[in-house]
């Protein structure tokens, strides 16, 4: 009873072993009942942490933390912390699927935060440019908020001047997901469903989305997106997480930039696919070797934000993008199914968002690379295929490996 007792409370044995050896056995009890008192009062206040470790092959550590983050739509809100044993930390929140940090180490060693957000739930309620989140139903823009399927004209909710983005006004990025954990063999992560009504944001269909984030001991965060849906919808998803490898100290112009393209799609002025595919060969738009983001910026309208057209086999798991950081040393590369990959600047940063730790986000200090299908592809039949049709399932595979950059 009396190692059961200090077991709860967590206190050293040895404590009780003084006290046999000093009071007899019915005081023992009553003061170690007195002493758990206040700690079980402790234990049921305040927000609860839950840590999940296990071993994979007996020494490869992977760890999982649970915290109570809030309330949304009177959901509760969870943050969680993957790590693994190299010491990697991903935190995931089931509102919007966001991630909110991601720890990884410089060349000396030290632990620095690479992605944009915000230090508590209460930022991501305000406007906020997509920060780390799963954005759909339909990632990117779709011209003027509407489409015709089988005949019939659909019509969106308009969010980006004449057009919807991201799913419009309220999009997976703004609704609270159930969340499973993972903690097995093949790393620790988490599994988020969602369920999108149909008529939600003017989409057809019913529609079950599922988004796991599984990080493994290879320092890699895997994220696959899967959905179904019992109407004819179209469906584009992705994370939009904003990188920075010098922690938002700076912009991000001296970043080095790899995109596995040669083609880009040609836009209008409000960001629109004309359709033409055009060859980056010769243009400020190749990334087909390393440049820094900085070098061509100003002969490009606006700053980058288009979408590159990845040199692949359909639905391979290939290598889209890297981006590197000569001053710390550290470097990402982005591996997709997908047949795109949106490139953006962060253009639209305009230094009156306050994030983590209190930095302010000016433009350029942070950048996004959207693994994706092609904008305004239900309205582009010569784009790749976005319509899901019932008994189809859509699944797409992102991969950020980090590492460091060598010399």
């Amino acid at each position: 009873m009396i190692f059961f007792i200090c077991r709860l409370v967590d206190y050293p044995i040895c404590f009780t072993f003084v006290l046999i050896i000093r009071m007899n056995m019915k005081k023992v009890i009553q003061s170690v009942f007195f002493l758990a008192i206040p700690f079980l009062i402790f234990q049921g206040c305040g927000s609860r942490e839950i840590k999940k470790e296990t071993s994979i092959n007996g020494s490869l550590k992977m760890s999982i933390m649970k915290e109570n983050w809030g309330k949304v739509d009177n959901k509760d809100v969870f943050l969680y912390s993957l790590k693994n044993k190299n010491g990697i930390v991903v935190k995931i929140t089931n509102y919007g699927g966001i991630i909110t940090s991601i720890l990884v180490p410089d060349a000396k060693g030290k632990m620095g935060d690479i992605v944009l957000g915000y230090d508590s739930l209460k930022g991501y309620l305000t406007t906020t440019p997509y920060f780390g989140a799963i954005v759909g139903r339909y990632a990117n823009r779709i011209a003027k908020g509407t489409f015709k399927l089988e005949k019939k004209v659909y019509k969106l909710a308009i969010n980006n001047g004449n057009n919807s983005l991201h799913g419009g006004l309220k999009g997976f990025d703004k609704v609270v997901w159930d969340a499973q954990e993972i903690n097995d063999s093949t790393g620790a992560g988490l599994v988020l469903t969602y369920t999108s009504a149909d008529g939600e944001e003017g989409y057809p269909g019913n529609l079950i989305v599922t988004v796991t984030y599984l990080l493994n001991p290879f320092n890699e965060l895997k994220i696959t997106i899967e959905a179904r849906t019992d109407k004819l919808t179209p469906v584009n998803l992705c994370n939009h997480t904003y990188f920075n490898l010098r922690e938002a100290d700076t912009n991000v112009l001296g970043h080095r930039l790899r995109i596995n393209a040669d083609h880009y799609t040609m836009v209008n002025d409000e960001l629109i696919p004309t359709g033409e595919l055009r060859p980056v060969k010769g243009t400020p738009m190749d990334f087909t070797g390393f440049h820094s983001i900085g070098e061509r910026i100003n002969k490009v309208k606006g700053g980058y934000d288009h979408n590159y057209i990845l040199i692949k086999k359909d639905k391979e798991l290939s290598l889209a993008a890297t981006i590197e950081d000569l001053i710390s040393g550290r470097e990402v590369s982005v591996f997709t199914t997908q047949p795109g990959v949106q490139f953006y600047s962060g253009n639209f940063l305009d230094g009156t968002i306050k994030g983590k730790g209190g930095k302010v986000y000016k433009q350029h200090y942070g950048m996004c690379l959207e693994t994706q299908h092609f904008p305004d592809s239900p309205n582009q039949p010569a784009f790749p295929n976005t319509i899901l049709r019932p008994g189809e399932k859509f699944k797409e595979v992102t991969v950020y490996k980090f590492g460091m950059k060598k010399k």
